[in-house]
């Protein structure tokens, strides 16, 4: 088939190198001038480091070098992409700087017709596809409040930009600076701008749980957070195994004591009670939304009077007095704000398709309708990669691809229509009343993103030996125990 896919992240990449192991003809566009979609230097903010070590955010096939450090840098993410782009001479597929503009279905819906934007140059006239893979990911559309008074900001010499926009400690230098948010992106922020900034204030509506990197300084959360059972002690919307029925039956008092006594190191490591930034609830409200490492420097900043943090707070309006910016909160203060950094999270939506084909693809409730987070009900030719976040993304993205390519081969034993629609439907419910909400129009999958791997490569029947899932529930997960995982997928679908 001629497949185009849309977005050079890790979904993107992944897709192109599983289906051109399928024999597809496949082409990527990307509107950035170089791969790597969040990890991008056109997008990728100062700070930028990877949420998990680097053992555990890799390709099955391709280890992260050794010389890099655990956590590695934004730039360091994007060296390694462009090695996994020469490793599978990937290159030739690559439409660089090239942005998708439109994608409609063919009159017929027998495939697409796609319309891109080279850099600098006209729209090039549409181009057909036999299928559409849509990569563009969930974290590349950020959002900006709509705050009253912006004008004003302006007209002062204010400046509002979203976090990742923020690409040089220069733009923060010598300024008085205001970090809306309290997430990952907010937090790392605010910390390389404290060591340049005038005054940083931290405007944060809802604080989060944060986990640091090393609990009681000894333990590495990798193995608290990265392993099934790290997963196993939040409650998914299915107890699947004898150990988490366990866990969360006659085990459930050891599983909350734990969970309990992870919270209290927490707050007394990071010390949250004398800096007055514990957050409202429980440390088991970690998982709800996403789960946070805590940002190295930022309470000690905090501690030191180099940030300042506004909790249970707002923005209300922007002034312009005496000609400079001036924020108004809920709390009643007022901040200078030269420059204002929205880490405010992000927009899922595919801005490439129009408003017929997104109708089809979302509930009355705006939730993407996602059977695996992968397929669509009811649009055909269409797959989605890389809809789910996850603590492993390289490796999530790699397992859908793979679904992706079994079902273009008729290897996916599908559900009628209608019990998809109902399955999709249930889960979207769970999702909503964990999260409160906060489940990305049903592409939160965070924390259980093993669950996510195991439903769609079990789907497939190249899921890893019962064995490997053991050990995986003491040890954090090692990607490269999937590699091949395509191979056994080909050997399964020749027979």
């Amino acid at each position: 088939m001629k497949i185009a896919v849309v977005g050079a992240g890790f979904a993107g990449l992944a897709s192109a190198k599983v289906l051109r192991e399928f024999d597809h003809d496949v082409t990527v566009f990307e509107k950035a001038p170089d791969v790597g979609g969040v990890w991008s230097a056109t997008r990728r903010y100062t700070g930028l480091r990877t949420q998990n070590n680097k053992a555990s955010y890799a390709f099955s096939d391709l280890p992260m070098p050794r010389d890099y450090p655990e956590w590695p840098q934004g730039e360091q993410v994007q060296t390694y992409l462009e090695s996994y782009v020469a490793k599978h001479g990937l290159g030739p597929s690559l439409r660089l700087s090239t942005e998708v503009v439109r994608a409609e279905p063919t009159a017929t819906e027998d495939g697409w017709m796609v319309t891109a934007r080279t850099a600098g140059s006209a729209v090039s006239a549409p181009e057909r596809f036999d299928h559409l893979v849509v990569a563009n990911g969930i974290f590349s559309d950020p959002v900006l409040p709509q705050f009253e008074g912006f004008a004003s900001l302006v007209r002062a010499g204010g400046k509002l930009v979203a976090s990742s926009q923020l690409t040089s400690l220069d733009d923060a230098r010598d300024k008085h600076v205001v970090v809306v948010g309290y997430g990952k992106s907010a937090c790392d922020v605010a910390a390389e701008i404290g060591t340049v900034a005038t005054s940083t204030t931290v405007v944060a509506r809802h604080l989060l749980w944060k986990m640091p990197k090393h609990v009681g300084r000894v333990v590495n959360m990798k193995y608290l957070l990265l392993s099934r059972l790290g997963e196993a002690l939040f409650r998914y919307q299915t107890l699947t195994t004898p150990g988490e029925r366990f866990l969360h039956g006659r085990g459930n008092g050891v599983r909350k004591s734990l969970v309990t006594s992870l919270g209290k190191v927490t707050t007394a490591q990071l010390g949250l009670k004398k800096l007055g930034l514990v957050p409202h609830g429980e440390f088991e409200d970690i998982a709800r939304s996403t789960v946070s490492l805590a940002t190295e420097g930022f309470f000690e900043q905090v501690a030191a009077g180099t940030i300042k943090v506004h909790r249970d707070s707002e923005i209300v309006r922007f002034l312009d007095e005496d000609g400079e910016p001036f924020a108004e909160l809920s709390d009643g203060s007022r901040v200078r704000a030269d420059l204002v950094v929205c880490g405010t999270g992000f927009h899922q939506r595919v801005p490439f398709l129009d408003d017929d084909v997104t109708a089809r693809l979302l509930d009355d409730r705006g939730n993407f309708q996602l059977y695996r987070q992968i397929l669509p009900h009811d649009v055909p030719n269409l797959t989605f990669c890389g809809y789910n976040s996850s603590f492993f993304s390289p490796l999530s993205a790699e397992a859908a691809a793979i679904w992706i390519a079994a079902h273009l081969a008729g290897g996916v034993d599908l559900p009628s229509v209608e019990a998809r629609r109902e399955q999709v439907a249930d889960r979207l419910d769970w999702m909503e009343k964990r999260t409160e909400g906060k489940h990305a129009r049903g592409t939160n999958v965070i924390p259980f993103s093993m669950h996510n791997i195991d439903e769609t490569l079990d789907d497939l029947k190249v899921n890893v030996s019962s064995g490997t899932k053991l050990r995986q529930w003491l040890l954090p997960i090692n990607p490269a125990v999937y590699q091949g995982t395509t191979d056994r997928l080909k050997e399964r679908l020749r027979a």
